[in-house]
């Protein structure tokens, strides 16, 4: 028989997050699961790693019973951990997430949930991250669903070096969701503001709010695709060089 995968989990949400368990509980069928995720919440810290401050570690426990690490660090730190530190053997892969909202667009650059994909890739391991799009009542089985699904695949199948997925679930039942399709990165931003509130004792204090602008419509554009129901895969890699500029950058007279 063929011995199960071993699969770390992680997160942007934090350890307690109810779409990590939900992603564990998939997971756990098709392959022996190890967790190491942050004590707390870390949306949005992009792939920032810790290296002025002590990384502290502890057992977390559902129910009575220990369920995984948790790092007083970002996302992308406890990927690092798990690999150098915590586990006693390698992962064949990683998974990030269930994250509660999408990354589309050019939130990509800012997710937590994204940016631990990156670092296992970073460190030779498939892996993939995963984001359900809503942050109201959540229906994350279909999203889980698809994990365990999607696992076996990214491990036959390799991926072109530096390559990891990138896969947002629109917030449906398993029947409205109308099948995978493949898509490219979107530009959709912010509409940012930030507002101006007062604590309990009248300082001056601000929240950014906002909404994402819909600049595009083609299906292939991830928001778009996961706007009409289909669940998004987008290959993501991390070399940033704008290969068309470099001809063009050479040319110019740059002083010294």
């Amino acid at each position: 028989m063929n011995q199960k995968p071993f699969v770390l989990l992680t997160n942007d949400d934090g350890i307690f997050a109810e779409g990590l368990y939900q992603l564990y509980l998939a997971i756990r069928e098709v392959a022996e699961v190890a967790v190491v995720a942050p004590d707390s919440e870390k949306s949005a810290v992009g792939h920032a790693i810790t290296i002025a401050d002590p990384l502290r570690v502890s057992r977390f426990h559902r129910d009575g019973v220990f369920f995984g690490y948790a790092v007083n660090g970002t996302p992308a730190d406890c990927v690092k951990l798990a690999y150098y530190a915590l586990l006693d053997r390698k992962p064949d892969a990683v998974i990030s997430g269930i994250n509660l909202g999408s990354n589309t667009g050019i939130n990509v650059i800012y997710s937590g949930t994204v940016s631990a994909a990156t670092e296992a890739n970073i460190l030779g391991m498939p892996s993939f991250a995963i984001s359900l799009a809503t942050f109201t009542d959540p229906i994350f089985k279909p999203a889980a669903d698809f994990a365990a699904k999607l696992l076996p695949v990214i491990l036959e199948r390799p991926l072109p070096k530096r390559t990891f997925l990138n896969v947002n679930v629109p917030n449906v039942p398993q029947e409205q969701i109308r099948g995978v399709r493949i898509t490219r990165q979107g530009m959709a931003m912010f509409d940012d503001d930030y507002e101006a509130r007062r604590d309990p004792r009248n300082r001056v204090y601000y929240w950014l709010t906002g909404s994402k602008m819909e600049l595009e419509t083609d299906p292939d554009v991830d928001d778009v695709a996961v706007a009409q129901n289909y669940i998004s895969i987008t290959p993501l890699h991390y070399d940033l060089t704008n290969y068309q500029c470099l001809d063009d950058l050479r040319r110019w007279d740059i002083p010294m």
